[in-house]
């Protein structure tokens, strides 16, 4: 080949290759949205045709904590909670809360926890190992913030929509080094000494392998027994076990208001000259982030919402009152891709089936709201509630 013919290819060959590169005006914007991919299923979109009324309460002037109430969301971050609130047409009772800050969630061997690890450390106050139950590291027992309720003489009381043996509610009772210790959680209870306990699980308590009948054995001490939702408003007694499912409850648009009739029956049945400390977990925004179900997941997050909006109307009228709201971990890697608040309108996408390490919200109202203001590992949590107590 010439070499001037040689010299005219490669020149024309170079030319191409910078005019391939070179970036167009479109290149320089900055709007980089465009790109986005949205692969919606029928999952991950959701549309709420009737939003519920949020509360509004004003923060109290005591600083005296009488009761406290500890509400804990399994698995809802604060994507859950922007996805519940678009969904709800801008407002969720959660909004009502003066004082927020997040907890940081990871447990002492993995960056990313589950509900045994979370749990435990908002109940005991110390990070301890995945999969342990109320146990510190070392598989001992933890005092926790309801035990501490109970020596200095308050009632006590937990109300969930998961079986009762599960990790969060055994966490601030019981204790273990697996979850899969389901029979022996469930028979922890038996000499626990807790005044108030609704949930599911029926199945570890009647139907053991050990052959006891654990619900019997709950009525001989004095326990009023309920399963069905529409006989909680009128038990009496001073202690109530109620049961309503073999295992965990039913979704919430299936079950009913089983979790606000319970919460506000354990307000009722525990207020005294003493005070008390409850419990409430909305238990399955986790298992729906879990199917990757943003509907269902949405239909939780309301319930539980819905009973904090009545909890913060009593505890205002109570003023001496705390109440805290806040996570074990995040679940599903949920992102809020799409929607609308006037249409009360959401497209998401799940990045996992499992949980994620993200920080969680912190809420609080009432006496010592403050104190719950920043940034926290989830042991300091629990760590300042066991201090209010002592």
């Amino acid at each position: 080949m010439e070499p001037m013919r040689k010299l005219m290819l490669l020149t024309g060959a170079l030319l191409l290759g910078l005019q391939a590169f070179a970036q167009t005006p479109e290149d320089l914007d900055r709007d980089r949205s465009k790109y986005a991919t949205y692969s919606f299923r029928k999952d991950d979109k959701y549309t709420v045709e009737k939003p519920y009324q949020t509360v509004s309460v004003k923060q109290p002037k005591s600083k005296k904590i009488k009761n406290i109430i500890f509400m804990i969301g399994d698995g809802m971050g604060l994507n859950q909670v922007s996805v519940g609130w678009v969904a709800n047409g801008g407002a969720l009772n959660m909004d009502q809360m003066p004082v927020a800050g997040y907890s940081l969630t990871y447990c002492l061997d993995r960056l990313v926890t589950d509900s045994c690890a979370g749990g435990a450390a908002l109940a005991g106050g110390e990070k301890t190992k995945y999969g342990y139950i109320g146990a510190d590291k070392d598989g001992n027992p933890m005092v926790t913030s309801l035990h501490l309720a109970q020596k200095k003489g308050k009632k006590t009381g937990l109300a969930v929509t998961c079986r009762i043996n599960d990790a969060t509610p055994a966490g601030f009772v019981n204790h273990a080094t697996s979850r899969k210790e389901e029979e022996s959680l469930a028979a922890q209870y038996i000499d626990s000494g807790v005044d108030f306990i609704s949930g599911g699980g029926t199945h570890f308590w009647n139907q053991r392998s050990d052959g006891r009948n654990l619900i019997e054995e709950m009525k001989a001490k004095g326990y009023t027994y309920v399963d069905k939702l529409e006989d909680i408003a009128g038990a009496e007694g001073d202690k109530f076990l109620g049961l309503y499912d073999e295992y965990d409850l039913k979704p919430a648009l299936d079950r009913g208001p089983i979790l606000m009739e319970s919460t506000m029956k354990a307000i009722q049945m525990l207020d005294n000259k003493k005070g008390f400390f409850l419990m409430v977990e909305g238990s399955q925004i986790d298992d729906w982030c879990h199917r990757n179900k943003v509907g269902y997941m949405c239909e939780e997050l309301f319930d539980f919402d819905k009973v904090i909006g009545a909890v913060l109307q009593w505890a205002e009228k109570d003023g001496h009152t705390l109440v805290i709201v806040t996570a074990d971990h995040n679940t599903g890697g949920l992102s809020l891709l799409k929607g609308s608040i006037e249409e009360r309108t959401v497209k998401v996408h799940f990045s996992t089936g499992g949980h994620d390490g993200i920080a969680v919200p912190v809420f609080a109202y009432g006496p010592h709201a403050e104190d719950f203001a920043g940034v926290h590992e989830n042991s300091e949590v629990g760590e300042i509630v066991k201090n209010l107590l002592k």
